[in-house]
């Protein structure tokens, strides 16, 4: 199968970046939800964090900042859905995905370039108003060095890949289920839970915490938000996230191999 070239992907991106801007009134929909959710969250962390002053090792501002860090990375990561997962299981079902494997390009590059392209305009287009917001009206923790600023946008980068490719599994069980549904859910609930979108995983005790921490899902919300906090390595955490990545992906390129050559075409 051929990979294709460098620019067919960006324009994939690129083409993906642009697919999400022209919804407009569901951007700002999302804006809006964004936003409620984390007056929500922050009211709520602001009494825990009056109870338990430094839970989970954050101040409460470090704390807040984690909440408006999440309602703009939700989106951003389909963590709680809206990725192109929904397309490529129906594409799966309806038969159509023996179309994209006729294309000059490898079916796992060509959906991560189109998903990078859909996160950076979620980020953008969804995700920087609710972050300001509430920047702007509740006390947080940013840093002022360009550093800590730059090494989260690379945690941010690798957050979309280990994202991506975490639903790219998901997505690839349709080859073999008539019916996606519950495994996508499934991978939702697993997801806001594991990621740290309901609590910050150093808030886990025991084990537990050491569990939830050593898994992928990690990567997406706590590894990023800890580095732009100054509560954990950079470096470490691009290695931690990057492994995630290069195993998710090379488990996704082994089961879509099992799955194109079994060509199992669901309702047709």
């Amino acid at each position: 199968m051929r990979v294709g070239s460098g620019r067919l992907y960006v324009a994939v991106a690129a083409g993906g970046f642009r697919r999400y801007a022209t919804y407009r009134a569901a951007t700002a929909a999302g804006v809006f939800t964004n936003t409620v959710f984390g007056l929500i969250l922050v009211y709520t962390y602001l009494a825990l964090w009056d109870e338990k002053p430094q839970l989970g090792g954050y101040d409460q501002a470090q704390a807040v900042t984690f909440v408006w860090l999440g309602q703009a990375l939700l989106a951003a990561l389909a963590i709680g859905g809206g990725g192109f997962e929904d397309e490529l299981m129906e594409r799966i079902r309806s038969g159509d995905v023996a179309v994209d494997l006729y294309r000059p390009a490898d079916l796992q590059l060509w959906w991560l370039a189109a998903d990078v392209g859909r996160a950076l305009f979620q980020l953008l287009g969804r995700g920087v108003v609710p972050f300001v917001f509430g920047s702007l009206f509740f006390p947080v923790a940013l840093p002022r060095e360009v550093s800590v600023w730059a090494a989260f946008l690379v945690t941010l980068l690798l957050a979309m890949v280990v994202g991506f490719a975490l639903r790219f599994l998901v997505a690839l069980s349709a080859f073999w289920l008539l019916d996606g549904t519950g495994v996508t859910q499934m991978a939702w609930l697993v997801g806001m839970f594991c990621s740290g979108m309901l609590l910050p995983l150093n808030v886990f005790p025991g084990a537990l915490g050491e569990v939830v921490r050593a898994l992928p899902w990690s990567s997406l919300l706590q590894a990023p938000a800890d580095v732009l906090l100054g509560e954990a390595d950079p470096l470490g955490t691009y290695l931690f996230q990057a492994s995630w990545a290069v195993a998710l992906l090379a488990l996704g390129r082994l089961v879509q191999s099992a799955a194109t050559r079994r060509v199992v075409v669901q309702g047709g």
